[in-house]
């Protein structure tokens, strides 16, 4: 049996697939990786608002499974939609590695460093913690991303820390955000197997229950708020309680709830992020 996987072409996407591969291999199964190039990927220089919503990473694999020409596509699940696309499924998530978004560069934040990060989560939530920050748009992968960081001499620059873990680059990291700093992403940190609808059990073995709860969770919460990437919001489930943000742009105020019921705590914060 040959299922083939898909996955962007970067080597970030690619270590992420081959651990994707490694999850759902068998004794009968022959695993193939496609590389397919996304919209995200192609145009590396534009804010994410000028190239489309969240999912910019993402539609080009979930057209290719749709097609059939892929049976398994690896995502970073921080980079899908909050809502299902019709026809597929997430039939797995691999357990999740660090969610902490990173700063390397430096050790920790300090009055009037220089920035790099695209993320509007990331810009609100720095800014909100020191005001004198200057955060300046910064895209593409992971090793573009640090190279940019030295040639316009920026002090910092905020990463997944779990890409980084996955590359072998976890000496870059001068400072690991704590939860309570820099709220993460939905999904940080943990990686999806989307699927046609009906075919989950091509990714069945490979599930991890509580890494699936605790995403779904926070997936239902942004859904329910009714964020995107243009739209400073974050949700995040620590295994005990789930707690989701909204904040203005520039960092001028921050609200967050904690809870158990994502709709609960959604409902709180939608007339907030209006």
């Amino acid at each position: 049996m040959l299922i083939r996987v898909g996955s962007r072409g970067s080597r970030l996407a690619l270590t992420q697939a081959e651990l994707a591969a490694n999850a759902i291999r068998a004794p009968g199964v022959e695993i193939a990786l496609v590389p397919i190039t996304t919209a995200g990927d192609r145009d590396r220089t534009k804010p994410f608002g000028q190239i489309g919503e969240r999912g910019v990473f993402v539609k080009e694999l979930e057209e290719a499974l749709l097609d059939a020409r892929i049976d398994v596509a690896v995502h970073s699940a921080k980079d899908m939609t909050s809502t299902d696309t019709d026809g597929l499924a997430v039939g797995a998530y691999l357990p999740r590695e660090d969610p902490r978004d990173a700063l390397c560069g430096a050790r920790g934040i300090e009055p009037g460093m220089r920035i790099g990060t695209a993320s509007i989560r990331r810009r609100a939530q720095l800014l909100a913690l020191e005001p004198s920050l200057s955060i300046e748009p910064l895209r593409g992968n992971i090793d573009t991303r640090l190279r940019k960081r030295a040639e316009r001499g920026l002090d910092a620059v905020v990463l997944a820390a779990c890409g980084l873990d996955r590359l072998g680059l976890g000496g870059e990291i001068g400072h690991r955000f704590d939860p309570e700093e820099l709220l993460p992403e939905a999904g940080q940190g943990a990686l999806a197997l989307q699927v046609r609808v009906g075919e989950e059990e091509f990714v069945a073995t490979a599930d991890d229950p509580e890494t699936a709860r605790r995403v779904g969770l926070e997936r239902a919460c942004v859904a329910a708020i009714g964020g995107g990437c243009l739209a400073p919001i974050a949700a995040h489930h620590d295994g005990e309680t789930l707690t989701a943000l909204v904040a203005d742009p520039d960092g001028r105020w921050v609200e967050r709830r904690t809870g158990d019921d994502p709709v609960a705590l959604a409902s709180e914060l939608a007339t907030l992020a209006a």
